[in-house]
């Protein structure tokens, strides 16, 4: 949650704080600020998105070439002003902004009251930017050392920029469990949340562990470990296309990477795929590490997670063996039972998923092998994790996740099949047909996306007026229906809960009532039928139902409008089906003229609990 940007270098800040700032709103536009250095430190804050910012400071002319950003998703206080970033101690010796939770503030607010510190908004960065000035002063500390005292003396979350009254042109930075990469070129140095907001400056970064710190200048960046002795690192190339993390014409970010599908789809499928044979070695989990594993335990949150209860239909379909689906926040507090030769599966598209993150630290701690499947190269989970399957679907910018899911269910089928052939599950010619079957995946996808998506807009522009939605199917059909409900609830905020078919006499038929949307999910052709048998309960009682389909199942009679999609083997119709599913919730959406990109109360990668 929040983003942060920074630099320091011999161009205006201010325009690269913006800039940087708006391809980071995704992270949340609660509030947004900037802080710029030019002899004194100015700072301008505005309550809402990011242009109430750039409508405020529009007129000034800010000439400094040293500033933090920072664009805030509220936790500690309600979204205004007072509380919106950067924040600055009493006396105006430390400026700071931060990602992440303090979750001892209430005993550091104690300690500063006694050192007679006044507090003006209700944050817990306001009590880190005092506690690090305390530090600074009672010790005489440069701002090394107080940062590492610090750090030391906080519990919670955080990446924080920091700038000093008295070491002008310079940034500090530290970091603990949330995200922050630095960058570096010929014309200064960067920092941010995320890759997409320095992407179009540089693409040579450093990566900041945790307890770690370090200070910007103008042409160089110095780390320091926690005992303030410098460190080194080596700079990392970021291989990711400028124009990914731009419009480029479209209206929204959501329909742009919809769109994308296809191709970041066939690049995930080549980057694992040789000739036609699956190529794991650069996640370097061997043959026997395969035929060892005993139990599969798959970790995540949010769609991350609907793509587990999909895998797990098909890896112990496959493979055969027992596969257990936990969303991150529960698997850390319920004191999972592991087996010591089970294999932990961590999904997160951004790398830096705070529940996540925590699970895989638990599984580690236990003594379990650990597999990330992420998007984000150098992320924090892909850096922890034993093992790390990367997904290519480049940056991701709408808070609504359409093209990462995609490219996750590729990576979890190649993941699957391989084990089911190093187990000896799946003979070598079924193995060879269901790879040649998955290179067809893109071509189909596209075929979606020309032949359905203007049928896909007249029907949903049908029902931007509805309050409740239900998605049904059985089997790989309900799973990818619960990405479908969430799809829809999280941008358009109409009321949708995905249920499994065979579940719908056991109370939840109650709330079908005349026109309640229903979408039934229908490609898995040895349980059609009875999935059709659910549609016609739910059309008896008056449902409008949409079904989506291929074109060997017939769900005429039962269906008000129905979407084709393409024949394939059975495992990989949530590849297909989701698409029109995506596109239901991005147009239904639109008809109620909402931000796609940006729905309320939500950020793009949830870093904090």
């Amino acid at each position: 949650m929040c983003g942060i940007v920074g630099y320091n270098g011999n161009k205006k800040a201010v325009d690269i704080l913006l800039d940087g700032l708006s391809k980071l709103e995704y992270r949340g536009y609660d509030s947004a600020g900037i802080a710029i250095q030019d002899k004194k430190i100015e700072v301008f804050k505005a309550k809402g998105k990011l242009t109430n910012l750039v409508e405020k400071i529009k007129d000034k002319n800010l000439k400094g070439t040293c500033g933090i950003g920072h664009t805030r998703w509220a936790t500690h206080g309600e979204p205004n002003e007072t509380n919106a970033h950067p924040h600055v101690s009493n006396d105006g010796n430390v400026t700071l902004v931060h990602n992440g939770i303090i979750e001892n503030y209430q005993e550091l607010i104690q300690k500063l009251e006694r050192h007679d510190y006044k507090l003006y908004s209700e944050t817990d960065t306001e009590v880190l930017t005092n506690l690090i000035d305390y530090y600074y002063k009672k010790y005489k500390m440069g701002p090394i050392d107080a940062i590492n005292r610090t750090m030391v003396r906080v519990r919670g979350s955080y990446a924080i920029a920091v700038m000093f009254k008295e070491y002008p042109d310079e940034i500090w930075v530290a970091r603990k469990d949330s995200p922050m990469i630095i960058g570096k070129d010929d014309n200064g140095t960067y920092l941010a949340s995320d890759v997409p907001a320095i992407l179009k400056y540089t693409k040579n970064v450093y990566y900041i562990d945790n307890l770690e710190a370090a200070c910007l200048k103008k042409d160089k960046v110095i780390f320091y470990d926690l005992n303030g002795d410098e460190i080194q690192k080596d700079l990392k190339e970021i291989n990711w296309d400028i124009n990914s993390a731009e419009k480029e014409g479209y209206e929204h970010f959501m329909i742009k990477e919809i769109n994308e599908q296809p191709e970041v789809v066939k690049r995930t499928i080549n980057s694992l795929v040789n000739e036609d044979q699956i190529d794991l070695s650069k996640t370097n989990l061997s043959n026997d590490d395969i035929k060892n594993i005993s139990n599969i335990y798959i970790v995540a949150c949010g769609s991350a997670y609907h793509v587990g209860v999909c895998a797990k239909y098909i890896l112990e379909d496959l493979t055969r063996i027992p596969v257990v689906v936990d969303i991150a926040s529960e698997f850390r507090y319920r004191k999972p039972i592991l087996d010591k030769n089970g294999l932990v599966i961590i999904i997160s598209q951004s790398g830096e998923t705070a529940d996540s993150l925590a699970a895989l630290r638990e599984a580690k701690n236990e003594g379990i092998k650990t597999l990330a499947i992420v998007n984000v190269v150098g992320s924090s989970i892909a850096r922890e994790a034993d093992h790390v399957l990367y997904t290519l679907a480049g940056p991701e910018i709408a808070v609504a996740t359409t093209k990462a899911f995609s490219t996750q269910l590729i990576a979890s089928y190649l993941l699957a099949i391989e084990i089911a052939k190093v187990k000896e599950k799946i003979t070598l010619d079924y193995y060879k047909e269901l790879i040649n079957e998955i290179k067809t995946i893109p071509d189909k996808i596209e075929l979606i996306l020309k032949n359905q998506t203007t049928d896909i807009q007249k029907i949903a522009s049908q029902f931007s007026h509805i309050k409740d939605a239900f998605y049904i199917g059985r089997g790989l059909d309900y799973a990818i229906s619960l990405e479908g409900s969430l799809k829809l609830k999280e941008v358009s905020y109409i009321h949708s809960e995905a249920y499994a078919a065979g579940e719908l006499k056991h109370g939840t038929i109650s709330l079908i009532e005349d026109n309640t949307l229903v979408i039934g999910i229908v490609t898995q052709e040895n349980i059609a039928e009875k999935t059709i048998s659910n549609l016609v309960e739910v059309k008896s009682r008056g449902a409008y139902v949409i079904t989506v389909t291929n074109e060997d199942i017939d769900t005429s009679k039962v269906a008000n409008n129905i979407v084709v999609i393409p024949k394939t083997n059975s495992y990989f119709y949530p590849s297909l089906t989701v698409i029109p599913l995506q596109l239901i919730g991005y147009y239904i959406t639109v008809s109620k003229g909402l931000d796609v990109d940006k729905p309320r109360n939500l950020a793009k990668s949830v870093t904090v609990e």
